[in-house]
């Protein structure tokens, strides 16, 4: 019974110690990682400004719209009714 909370201990990701790198990291090294890992975010950042920009433009002209209608609907609950009469 012993023996099998030992393998579950050594199986445990909190015991295991990371393994060193063969070779020493050197700045190039991390130069090139985060080059690598930019050029992914400006992919994703390209790929998602279209939409971004299409979907902002919608909601301007919708919201555009709707103060239109809802000035034009006001203004016809307030606009007076003038009659002018010939004596």
């Amino acid at each position: 019974m012993d023996g099998g909370h030992e393998e579950e201990e050594a199986m445990s990701p909190r015991t295991k110690t990371p393994e060193m790198p063969q070779a020493k990291i050197t700045r190039a090294d991390i130069e090139a990682k985060f080059a690598e890992l930019r050029g992914e975010v400006d992919d994703r950042t390209e790929a998602a400004k279209v939409p971004a920009i299409a979907v902002a433009v919608g909601v301007v002209v919708l919201t555009v719209v709707t103060a239109y209608w809802f000035g034009k609907r006001k203004g016809k609950k307030r606009q007076m009714v003038l009659e002018i009469r010939r004596i």
